[in-house]
């Protein structure tokens, strides 16, 4: 079943869904959405114990069905049963992006047909495309179950109109078609691609005729919208309660312009394609909530060891406890993230994210090598009015070069502007340079990136 419908069915009669419940695929997403509704209040205590007992049994089937792992276990003299809680995890090595795309075909489970297995490739919005295996029929449904478990929390439901913006390509560009709907007319799916102060008084008639609940967005797609909107003097949506942002990490200067423009509360959470990591704000607070029934993530620091004090920089090394057919355990995942020192008043017990500062390849290295990160860079400062888009790009120690689309009112004086501005910010370790550009590429994927970085960066370096 398509995750699309799989997402509609859930807002069926209760005959539909009871037809449904025979397909192998809604039944996954129904028990998994089922647990979470109860798990997700569960005390400390309760949650360590289904994370353990979650781990045994994908430690056992590792070590039973996929040949790689069964080749760690025995090269450290180590069994399943030396790994009893998610510290022990240790004692097992990192999986990077290259150990996998060396060894894919041994880290199949050998107990499950081939029919199971879908294939799947990263992007490679890192620097490195990579290829692994979701269940087919599982992976997807269960995902949505994790996923609609945290849009419940500012009260999205299935029925709900949604305006999608991640980087759809909706028809090619001299046809004038921008949208589609889909899901039975309650979704519409706009084109990131054609978004220009040509089109978008088109998109935001559109959006205003179609009256969204929710506008699910990549953060760069949805500013794009929200400086437009704000450039022109042009009122919020009336009907959207909340923009749904992911798959980007989300800047502090886009979170205050989306809410600006759009008058309303801005959820974020982080995750992968790899889904070894899911974690989403709730009702009360903008930390990322870990789903421990998701998988086990460690912050690793620049010696390899667990990060020790709060406030402390550390790369996610995730291990998902749900893929069997390709599991991926301890995957060092290149993102760099904060853990909160304090429970969240929600209730939920889960562990927090105080926030995630984004890939190793978003830091700017210095002179000298330190590493900034492009996070606090205030991009809504007035040096930026006169810039349509920007880019930056590093590929040597201590420079920066900015590509800048302008406007038809930038000047050179916005130049200067610009290049104090970010020396300023950026400290004397960093010489900037600004080049124009008539346009700036978005991935394959439709994403945009604020810096291409060529140098090597590893969590040691920070």
């Amino acid at each position: 079943m398509k995750a699309g419908l799989l997402k509609w069915v859930s807002g069926a009669n209760p005959l539909t869904v009871k037809a449904l419940s025979l397909i192998p695929s809604y039944r996954v997403y129904r028990e998994m959405y089922t647990l979470l509704g109860k798990s997700q209040w569960w005390s400390r205590e309760e949650l360590a114990a289904y994370q353990a007992a979650a781990l045994s049994r994908l430690l056992a089937h590792a070590y039973a069905n996929v040949p790689y792992y069964r080749r760690v276990f025995d090269d450290r003299g180590l069994v399943p049963g030396d790994i009893r809680t998610p510290a022990d995890l240790r004692l097992l090595p990192f999986l990077t992006k290259e150990i996998v795309q060396a060894n894919l075909p041994d880290l199949k489970a050998r107990n499950y047909p081939e029919s199971s297995f879908e294939y799947v490739r990263t992007s490679g919005s890192t620097g490195t495309p990579m290829g692994f295996y979701y269940e087919r029929g599982v992976s997807r449904a269960r995902e949505w179950a994790f996923m609609k478990t945290q849009w419940d929390r500012v009260g999205y439901r299935f029925g709900d109109k949604c305006v999608v913006l991640r980087g759809h390509v909706v028809d090619t560009a001299s046809s004038g078609i921008y949208w589609k709907r889909a899901l039975f007319g309650r979704w519409l799916i706009m084109s990131s691609h054609q978004m220009t102060e040509e089109t978008l008084p088109a998109y935001i008639s559109e959006i205003r005729r179609f009256k969204p609940r929710f506008i699910h967005a990549y953060p760069s797609t949805a500013v794009i919208l929200a400086r437009f909107m704000r450039e022109h003097g042009i009122d919020p949506f009336p009907t959207v309660r909340a923009v749904l942002c992911g798959s980007e990490n989300l800047y502090p200067w886009q979170r205050s312009l989306l809410e600006e423009a759009f008058g309303c509360r801005v959820f974020s959470w982080y995750g992968n394609s790899e889904q070894t990591v899911l974690a989403g704000e709730c009702e009360e607070s903008t930390h990322y909530h870990i789903f421990p029934e998701y998988g086990i993530v460690e912050l690793i620091g620049r010696d390899g060891r667990p990060v020790a004090n709060p406030g402390e920089l550390g790369e996610v090394v995730a291990t998902n406890l749900t893929n069997y057919v390709c599991p991926l355990i301890r995957y060092r995942t290149r993102d760099v993230a904060v853990a909160a020192e304090k429970r969240c008043s929600c209730g939920r017990q889960y562990p927090l994210l105080e926030k995630v500062e984004g890939r190793l390849q978003e830091f700017i290295v210095t002179r000298n090598g330190h590493l900034i990160s492009v996070t606090p860079i205030n991009y809504e400062s007035g040096a930026f009015e006169n810039i349509r888009q920007f880019q930056m790009y590093q590929e040597t120690m201590g420079e920066l070069i900015i590509k800048v689309v302008r406007k038809p009112t930038y000047t050179q004086e916005d130049t200067r502007q610009l290049v104090r501005e970010l020396r300023w910010q950026l400290g004397d370790g960093v010489d900037v340079q600004v080049r124009f550009v008539d346009e700036i590429p978005r991935t394959e994927g439709g994403k945009f990136r604020y810096l291409i970085q060529k140098l090597p960066i590893e969590i040691g370096d920070l």
